[in-house]
């Protein structure tokens, strides 16, 4: 099996390069059947589409992993912004940037030309709220003739051709965007595989593009289904009913065969996320108490089984250079004590969610109780599917959130992550955080374009961040992907962007 990563943030070097119910009634019968090399492939993901696979909200990276959508750029192996709708681009000053466009066409047959571009990326800087990628930063797009597109930002940006690669910034066609604000992928991409059919939040049939300008998929097409539940997703593949399952749960990953279990470090970060905004953890010394009392370690072996690592920050050891560059972490509440812990809280119960997407969090939580218990706070528990919880997580509903995070999803920058999570108007803020120095330190960083001083500004804010106890990381995590030994070219990807290419196929 080909074993490809998509990439971390290389482009400025600020990351280097990583080491590397079912649909089976949905697919047609006969030649593209599981047998021979062309035929379809099924694949079970873990998160059930929110908002009917808008690129706008976290369903976008689904358009990413089966090849849906496409952006101006993507992230190649080194992760450098690589040439997709763009064939190039160049940089006139710090706020402008150039794009010419490559001959391709939309999977409704119609061309993609310059206005194409320029009403998609409309369309995501006016949605509502903003896309993550777009949340520290404001562009404009205007089409200088048919093939050609300016970008302007309204402050420097220098890591814009690595936001274009998105998958919230993917380019879809005029018909994808409704009069009411909706935006449809089925039929509107430009990658190698087509959205023909999505039956709510259960299945998607995906049939090849043959007009796709990077040529055919080797696979005639996708039947993509939804199982929220880890182990049946693992089960789903033991029983070879899909050929590919993401997210096999760690309890389940050694009861696969070992050649259809593969690893791989992720730059996905498990932390406990506190709302600052109202409840408990409006105090200080009850968030420094909640800190103190929590141990990530302790869920590497008992929850993760091995396959993760005791939390350094909110960057892991899969992004490398942080380990050099880490900042004191200074200034901090003294944190109240078990006495001061009951007396504050008296008889509030701290709220304590998590999401059954990933089996091992409802684990996490069982232990964080424990833990917080002994520290004198009293924990209920809420635990649901994340589509179910999202919209309460976001408006502040909860007093904690065990929380797994890709920090590098949105752009290969942490910088976006950092301005997303954390800054007083990001569009992701679920700790509710509203800090000055917090603004002003991922401010700095998102100016800065000479790479060694910007790694080490994100550490700054990194440790700015960590400062208010608004979040306690846990545990970086390692992916575990299932594949079964008759499918090959699945992109095992660090940032868990890609999935499925034009590569990938059986054999």
């Amino acid at each position: 099996m080909r074993t490809t990563s998509r990439g971390l943030f290389a482009a400025l070097a600020l990351t280097p390069l990583l080491a590397g119910c079912f649909v089976s009634g949905e697919a047609d019968s006969g030649k593209d059947s599981k047998a021979g090399s062309g035929g379809r492939l099924r694949v079970a993901l873990a998160v059930p589409p929110v908002q009917s696979l808008s690129p706008y909200s976290n369903d976008a990276t689904v358009l990413s992993k089966l090849s849906v959508a496409e952006g101006l750029t993507a992230l190649n192996e080194k992760g450098n912004a690589a040439p997709t709708l763009a064939k190039s681009w160049t940089q006139k000053n710090p706020t402008t940037w150039t794009f010419e466009l490559r001959k391709a066409t939309f999977q409704d047959g119609t061309p993609v030309t310059a206005e194409s571009v320029v009403n998609a990326l409309g369309h995501a800087g006016a949605a509502k709220p903003k896309p993550r990628v777009l949340s520290d930063m404001t562009l404009t797009a205007k089409a200088d003739d048919a093939d050609t597109v300016t970008i302007t930002t309204k402050t420097a940006d220098p890591v814009l051709p690595l936001r274009l690669a998105s998958p919230a910034l993917g380019i879809l066609s005029a018909k994808a965007y409704a009069k009411d604000g909706t935006v449809s992928p089925v039929g509107t991409g430009t990658g190698p595989f087509e959205i023909t059919k999505l039956t709510g939040k259960t299945k998607a049939r995906l049939d090849r593009f043959d007009d796709h300008w990077g040529g055919k998929a080797k696979a005639s097409g996708v039947d993509a289904t939804w199982i929220a539940d880890g182990t049946a997703r693992a089960n789903a593949l033991r029983g070879g009913d899909v050929d590919i399952a993401e997210w096999i749960p760690t309890a389940q990953a050694k009861l696969l065969d070992a050649n259809t279990r593969h690893d791989v470090p992720s730059v996905r970060t498990d932390s406990l996320v506190l709302n600052t905004r109202s409840g408990l953890f409006t105090d200080a010394a009850l968030r420094a108490a909640a800190r103190e009392a929590v141990d990530g370690s302790a869920l590497v072996d008992s929850v993760f089984g091995g396959y993760a690592d005791p939390a350094q920050g909110l960057l892991g050891p899969a992004v490398p250079w942080t380990a050099d560059r880490r900042v004191e972490v200074t200034g901090r509440a003294t944190a109240a004590t078990t006495a001061q812990v009951k007396s504050k809280a008296k008889a509030k119960t701290l709220r304590l969610a998590t999401y059954t997407n990933r089996a091992e969090l409802p684990e996490a939580a069982t232990v964080l109780q424990q833990q917080l218990e002994k520290a004198g706070f009293t924990v209920k528990q809420d635990v649901r599917e994340y589509t179910q919880m999202e919209a309460d997580l976001i408006a502040g509903k909860y007093d904690a959130l065990i929380f797994s995070r890709v920090t590098l999803l949105d752009t290969g920058d942490a910088v976006a992550y950092l301005a997303s999570d954390y800054t007083s108007d990001g569009v992701y803020n679920i700790a509710g955080l509203k800090d000055a120095k917090v603004d002003q330190a991922i401010k700095a960083a998102a100016e800065e374009d000479d790479t060694a001083a910007r790694q080490q500004k994100i550490m700054r804010a990194e440790a700015a961040i960590l400062r208010t106890d608004a979040v306690v990381p846990l545990v970086h995590e390692k992916v575990v992907q299932g594949i079964a030994t008759d499918v090959e070219g699945v992109l095992l990807d660090p940032r868990e962007r890609s999935l499925v290419d034009v590569d990938t196929h059986l054999k």
